[in-house]
């Protein structure tokens, strides 16, 4: 077999998967929205004090934001020059920060969600 093919086929191969990915991840932000307005409208409290929304929605945001970065890092891995890599290291750099942070608002959320549950529970 020549090594050309090879690399061709994988360029290929790696262009659809990265198309998935991002098609993936666009999808998880559009389910996250509609899921997070339906709770909305379902909710009896105001859409800003309840948890569920800002869980709902996160949760989903941050499998989109991990789905972009593995698209990202699979165009680099058959396109790796300098320019191409010192992108990579901000987009992650900067997903990596939205990651954490996203991260932890959900964990607030979660204790938060726990907390009304306990109280509605006890009452």
């Amino acid at each position: 077999m020549d090594i050309t093919f090879l690399k061709e086929w994988l360029v290929g191969a790696v262009g659809i998967l990265q198309f998935v990915l991002e098609t993936a991840s666009a999808i998880c932000v559009f389910t996250g929205f509609i899921l997070t307005v339906c709770i909305a409208m379902k909710s009896r409290q105001e859409p800003a004090a309840n948890p569920a929304i800002k869980l709902t929605f996160g949760r989903w945001l941050l499998l989109a934001l991990e789905l972009q970065l593995a698209a990202d890092i699979l165009n680099t891995t058959v396109d790796p020059d300098i320019e191409g890599l010192v992108k990579l290291f901000g987009i992650a750099l900067i997903r990596t920060f939205l990651n954490y942070f996203l991260t932890r608002e959900i964990d607030i959320q979660e204790k938060h969600l726990s907390v009304q549950k306990t109280e509605q529970n006890l009452s």
